[in-house]
């Protein structure tokens, strides 16, 4: 299941995370991230060994000023707490599955 969390959310829920975590820092006006939606939606279902995160970065500004988002769409993937791959733009879901799978 998908989660969206807000600026307070990312340390207890993104960085302490055992798992692969793919944060997705979206704007509701932005029709990229309404394409790139259905795709992680996909993801989720077929990886159970990963989380995925939607921050709203109109809501939570302070969370993207921390990560220099600058676009969006933008899947940041975090590994044991660190950033380990980011992507920029609408991404296809054959890319993302490579990332998950560390090629």
């Amino acid at each position: 299941m998908i989660h969206h969390i807000e600026n307070n959310q990312i340390n207890s829920e993104v960085l302490k995370s055992d798992k692969l975590v793919i944060v997705d820092f979206y704007a509701t006006w932005c029709m990229p991230c309404q394409m790139l939606t259905p795709i992680l939606v996909e993801i989720d279902k077929e990886n159970e060994d990963v989380e995925i995160f939607k921050v709203n970065v109109d809501e939570n500004q302070e969370t993207a000023i921390r990560y220099d988002i600058v676009s969006v769409p933008t899947l940041i993937f975090f590994k044991d707490g660190k950033e380990v791959e980011r992507q920029v733009g609408l991404v296809e879901k054959e890319k993302l599955e490579k990332i998950i799978r560390g090629e």
